[in-house]
């Protein structure tokens, strides 16, 4: 059975999730409710429930008695906190878990409890569980994220900017060329995502040490019938300590999380009150300050970039854990829980604050247009070299054009003027100054804005998919 707990993702700009200092910031967007204790009980409870019932498929226990096992796990049942109390005795709450459902269950079908499993093999289930379906609800949230941003693609698809290198101002392009940008990337990562969620996690069934031996001549065809039950992919073999599907699923989230941070780091420099080429604007008290009545601060951007800078350290915690002992580890695969689930809630409240920015997110093209002014044209120099180098030679151009820079930068005189005097007899000022017009100097953008948002529309909405066999690899 596949009990999939309910998504409470904000229904506004507000941030959901459980109660705590942090949690109005590091618990927001829809992925919050599927990493919950909550969550992981009703995944534990369900592998343990898909076990039964595999074995009755394969005729190794009653349906009876499978189906008493499974209704007996029902996560209401169970307290999360009391299971995890318990866990300090035996290293993992599925120890605790498996004595609490024998207890649970009427009769005979009590000793099928947990038949042929190990405490990894229904706690790894239970993670490829979690990571399924809170995968789900980022890529949920993702894809109003790409939205937003194909709009703004969109609308403001010839609206010439500053282009910025080593965060000083470079040469033009355009708001919707900087959109299609972040579309492009949080798409690409999100399909990454999609593909590990749909491809790479995989129930998980070997038993003590990856053998079900306990489970004779029949343990094949368990391990076949439980990967059906919970809509996971069937591995090719127990993967106890072959970690690779762990780090897989862990690039994806820190890629998509990173790209993320990205943008929100871009948007954030473009709110400074300096540049001003965009702003959030939310309802009261968004973005404010507790003591300059006058701040608006973009709020949103700056709680996704704070998400997006805790993933690096979570994703490096799983990579580490990769080097792990023989059939099973000691430590490594215990060390893998916290930063898994944190990694999952925090990249989806990574991408749900994102969201809410772009929804919050008003632009302003005057002040791009003023502040491509403000050099005086300087932006625009390499037009003008490529202008003058055919007649002049390329190296010749550059300097006289990079002399010209120079002095109007320290004299404060228009570009166009020096460069008129400069090149007396070669162009005139009315030439120059067409050449320094940033709308004329847009190169390929517009082009390249279809590009993203055609590859946006063909990608569509990525997501999950259902069960799958693991090609051998």
């Amino acid at each position: 059975m596949d009990q999939a707990t309910n998504p409470t993702g904000p229904d506004s700009d507000a941030a959901a999730g459980p109660p705590g200092l942090f949690g109005g910031i590091f618990a927001n967007g829809q992925a919050t409710a599927e990493t919950s204790d909550a969550a992981w009980l009703c995944a534990l409870t369900d592998a343990e429930a898909a076990l039964a019932r595999a074995q009755a498929t394969v005729g190794l226990i009653e349906v009876d008695d499978a189906e008493a096992i499974a209704a007996a796990c029902e996560p209401a049942n169970f307290d999360p906190a009391e299971l995890g109390a318990l866990a300090a005795s035996g290293g993992n709450p599925v120890i605790p878990l498996v004595k609490a459902l024998t207890a649970a269950v009427a009769g005979d079908a009590a000793r099928h409890v947990h038949k042929g499993a190990t405490s990894q093999d229904i706690m790894d289930t239970a993670a490829m569980l979690v990571s399924r379906r809170a995968s789900a609800a980022i890529l949920g949230q993702t894809g109003e994220l790409t939205t937003q941003l194909a709009r703004l693609a969109h609308t403001y698809r010839d609206t010439p900017m500053a282009g910025r290198t080593l965060l000083q101002q470079a040469l033009p392009t355009t708001f919707g060329a900087v959109a299609a940008g972040w579309l492009h990337a949080i798409g690409t990562a999100a399909a990454r995502l999609a593909e590990v969620a749909r491809h790479r996690l995989a129930a998980q069934l070997g038993g003590a040490a990856g053998t079900l031996a306990s489970l004779g001549d029949a343990g094949p065809a368990v391990a076949t019938a439980y990967a059906g039950e919970l809509g996971l992919a069937e591995p090719t073999l127990p993967w106890h300590t072959d970690r690779g599907r762990v780090a897989d699923l862990a690039g994806a989230l820190g890629e998509l999380s990173g790209t993320v941070g990205k943008v929100a780091r871009d948007i954030t420099l473009l709110a400074q009150t300096e540049v001003g080429e965009v702003s959030e604007v939310g309802g009261a008290g968004v973005g404010g300050s507790s003591t300059l009545p006058h701040k608006r601060n973009p709020v949103a951007a700056v709680a996704a970039l704070a998400c997006a800078q805790r993933t690096p350290g979570q994703v490096t915690t799983l990579l580490a854990a990769m080097v792990q002992e023989h059939q099973r580890a000691a430590g490594a695969w215990h060390s893998e829980w916290p930063a898994l689930n944190d990694l999952l809630g925090t990249t989806g409240s990574a991408v749900a604050w994102l969201e809410t920015s772009m929804r919050r997110l008003q632009v302003a093209p005057q002040r791009m247009r003023a502040n491509l002014d403000l050099t005086g044209g300087l932006l625009l120099a390499e037009r003008v070299t490529t202008a003058l180098a055919p007649q002049l030679g390329r190296a010749t151009a550059h300097e006289q054009v990079q002399a010209a820079c120079a002095e109007a930068a320290e004299t404060g005189h228009d570009l166009a003027d020096t460069l008129a005097w400069r090149l007396a007899g070669q162009r005139t000022r009315d030439d120059i100054a067409r050449l320094l017009e940033p709308d004329g100097y847009l190169g390929s953008a517009g082009v390249f804005v279809d590009r993203a948002l055609a590859a946006h529309r063909e990608r569509g909405r990525p997501n999950v998919g259902g069960p799958w066999r693991e090609a051998a690899r």
